[in-house]
């Protein structure tokens, strides 16, 4: 296991590495400066501007500078929001962000199962077609576009939910449910498929056969390998909804990070637009790295103990 753990720790850092490079020199290729945009056209204060910011220093300065604020974790003030710095972006925004995102997947992953389990036990049959129908408009559907339905039909016409801001659970609902949507439906869509493979085994048969009863057959034997599919791809899902989370809070207007990255970037605030996705493609690595370990804790087959070979 240390060794697996060691292998895992050096290919993260190699990634975040090629990550933070290719971040820097999209900054750098775009033309013209972040202050180009200023009331004032006077060339010396926009020279003292980039002076102050180190953007008027060579490229290979700039790229060690950026990498010692990423080893130190400060990645400095920003360029547009005034007396802040991107550590300051990053402690107020990130924690509404990560709970966004963390209800999310937990809302999508438990729903999801369920439903797909209701569908594969009722195979064929009404509950299957209805899941399966809603599983299938899940996927069509961007989030943005639920995201806009939602707040039409349930906030504006029936008044039933708040639209805008995060302080309470009413506020949370539309969102979770616009982001949830998409990955539940796929989460159900595969729960549904290995289920019904699983059921047709020969050790669930023989569970059957000692007389266990069917939510014992289904939960402590069926249930754990039907998840192996399901685990595979939350990595992937976990970096849909947590970048996904940029688009919605945009819509319903909640202070996460998505506000300050949308921003950055119309205003090319330089270090809150490489600061956000260098700590972004970080925490996404740390949690692949998480899904892979438990994994190997699922499926005891999966032999971690020799770095998976």
């Amino acid at each position: 296991m240390f060794r697996y753990i060691l292998k895992r720790l050096l290919i993260m850092i190699v990634t975040l590495w090629i990550i933070v490079t290719l971040t820097f020199v999209l900054m750098v290729s775009i033309p013209g400066s972040p202050f180009n945009s200023e009331s004032s056209s006077n060339e010396t204060v926009q020279a003292n501007l980039e002076r102050h910011y180190n953007l008027d220093k060579p490229y290979h300065i700039q790229y060690l500078l950026y990498i010692k604020s990423i080893v130190t974790f400060d990645f400095g003030p920003s360029i547009k929001q005034k007396n802040q710095s991107v550590n300051d972006l990053l402690s107020r925004g990130f924690p509404i962000s990560f709970e966004l995102g963390m209800i999310t997947i937990v809302v999508a992953l438990i729903s999801g199962v369920i439903l797909g389990i209701l569908a594969a036990l009722r195979h064929n049959g009404v509950i299957d077609y209805m899941a399966m129908g809603f599983a299938v408009l899940g996927i069509s559907i961007p989030n943005f576009i639920l995201a806009t339905l939602f707040i039409q039909q349930l906030a504006v016409n029936f008044e039933l939910f708040p639209v805008a801001r995060w302080s309470s659970v009413k506020h949370m609902v539309l969102p979770v449910l616009a982001l949830a949507t998409g990955p539940m439906a796929i989460i159900a869509r595969l729960t549904r498929s290995t289920m019904l493979e699983v059921l047709t085994q020969d050790y669930i048969k023989m569970a059957k056969a000692k007389g266990l009863s069917p939510w014992k057959v289904i939960f402590k034997h069926a249930l754990r390998n039907a998840l192996m599919p399901v685990v595979t791809i939350m990595g992937t899902l976990l970096a849909g909804i947590l970048t996904g989370t940029f688009v919605i809070e945009q819509i319903f207007a909640i202070p996460g990070m998505g506000k300050y990255f949308v921003e950055s970037i119309n205003q090319r605030d330089y270090p809150v637009i490489m600061g956000t996705t260098v700590f972004y493609s970080a925490f996404l690595i740390l949690m692949l790295f998480l899904v892979d370990i438990a994994y190997g804790i699922l499926d005891p087959r999966i032999n971690v103990h020799k770095g998976g070979d």
